[in-house]
This record gives structure tokens, sequence and C-alpha cells, in this order.
């Protein structure tokens, strides 16, 4: 199995005037989609793109409140190249964006996807701390698989193949009724040689939201994100994020899905997702 999810490019011979603000990287067969074997599944994406954000001025009396990764189309598997900027400096709130473009067959560079992020200053709340849901089970308590399911009869493998190989995932009943609730987190690096931060951790794994929670068939449907926004009431402690997970299905052939999400401390916010519908 791979150890990492990117590996580190340098020395990239640029002709932009502009290519000195990226990082360069390849992604590893670990990024791999379920869907197709040219792209990568959404996660680990937005974990580079988060790993980007928080090395982005970074200040230590703010957090990342609420991000927002936009799909922009295929994420490939050619060179991929990730910057940040300020788009809104401030003391009590910034915003930051990060963009994640891969490098085409004629050389040139196209936006896949792109992340934008509100940090907000922090400050002493725990006197009014409430949580609308209870803790889940912690991980700890519960026998942890590699994937989600290895059921070939599913038409699609989510146990060993790509990124859904590399996670480490725990089940335990929802509230939602529907589907459990899981437990997941990724087992190997981010980037090559690099300790993965609690926050890259949950953004790497949190995207896997729309799978959890639905009940279709992967066989006969398919359901693919175009964006993830997460709004966050807290810092994960842990690699591991809780995701209970609901899917709302439109007739018109996209839906929603909406996600309660844990660290083992107890609740840590929700996201939502845009979910493209298709017959297989």
């Amino acid at each position: 199995m791979e150890s990492c999810y990117y590996e580190r490019v340098d020395d990239i011979p640029n002709s932009d005037d502009d290519a000195d603000d990226f990082e360069y990287f390849s992604p590893t067969a670990a990024t791999l989609s379920v869907w197709a074997s040219d792209i990568q599944h959404g996660g680990p994406p937005a974990g580079l793109l988060m790993r980007s954000l928080l090395r982005c001025a970074p200040d230590p009396t703010q957090e990342f409140t609420r991000v927002t990764t936009e799909i922009l189309g295929p994420i490939g598997l050619g060179l991929n190249r990730v910057r940040a900027r300020v788009v809104r400096p401030g003391q009590q709130i910034a915003l930051i964006e990060a963009d994640l473009e891969v490098r085409q067959p004629d050389g040139r560079y196209r936006l896949a996807a792109q992340s934008v992020g509100w940090r907000m200053r922090t400050t002493d709340s725990t006197t009014i701390t409430r949580a609308p849901r209870e803790p889940l089970p912690s991980p700890e308590t519960l026998p942890v698989v590699r994937g989600v399911t290895g059921d070939g009869d599913l038409g699609v493998d989510w146990g060993t193949v790509g990124f859904i190989g590399t996670t480490d995932t725990a089940a335990t009943p929802g509230l939602h009724g529907q589907t459990p609730a899981v437990w997941i987190k990724p087992s190997i690096d981010l980037v090559e040689g690099e300790t993965m931060s609690n926050l890259e951790s949950v953004f790497t794994v949190l995207d896997v939201a729309n799978g959890l929670g639905t009940t279709l068939r992967p066989d006969e449907w398919t359901w693919m994100n175009t964006d993830t926004t997460v709004h966050l009431v807290g810092q994960p402690t842990t690699p591991w994020l809780g995701i209970d997970a609901d899917m709302a299905a439109g007739r018109h052939g996209y839906g929603a899905t909406f996600a309660d999400l844990y660290d083992v401390d107890g609740f840590l916010g929700r996201s939502a997702q845009t979910v493209l519908l298709g017959p297989r």
C-alpha cells in the first residue's frame, strides 16, 4: 500500500510569472476515486487544500470555522499544484482562499478545485457551551476495519481500491436511522514525510459523507458531490472524524447530503454537499 497521498515535487521548470507561489505535488494511487481509474477521490485534494489554508499567513489567535470546497471538474492524476492567499485580512475575521490546479497533457494547468475558509478570532465561551447532539461512542470502543465494505456485489469496491482502501473506519448506530454513523480517519500521510494535523486529517476524509448517507446501490446509481461546506464549532483533537449523514435525493437528478460531524470529545459541526445523481 502507498505510504502517502501526495509526494512533493521540486525543481519544476515554469514560465509563469506567478509560478513561484505554488507548491507542486504528485498524487499517488492512494488518491484514486472508486468511480474512475484516472481521477482522484475528492477527499485527498480537500486535505491538500486545507494544508494550504493552514499555512497561509497563520494567526495563532484565529481558527477556521467555515470551509467550502468546490470541485470544479475531474481532479486528474497529473502534476498538482496548490497555492493560497488572504482575500480578507482582519484581527476579528479573515478569509483565506486556496486553489488546486492540475497539469494537462499540453503542459498547461487547469483549475480543478478551490477551498475558501473563514478564520475567526478565539475567546473563552466555556460558560455557554452547548451541543445539539450527544457524543458518539468512541472509536476506541468499536471494531475498526480498513475501508467501508468489500462487497463486490455492489459493483464498486469500497474496501480496497484507491482512497477508500486507505481509511480506517468503525461503524455505530446513527441518529438518522437508515444509515449508520461512521468513524473514519486516514491510515497514511497526506504528504510524504509530513505528520498530518488533525484538521488536515478531518478534511481529507469528510468528503465521504455523501457516500455514507445514502441507501442507493452504486451498481445502479452514481452520486458525485460537487462541493462540501463545513461549519465547525471547535477544532478536532484527534485524527478521527465521526460522520452521521443522510442524503436527500430530488426528482430532477440532484440532491444534497447533510451530516452531523463529531470529534472524540463530542459534536464538532455540520457539513452539506450538493449531489449530482445519475443512473449507472
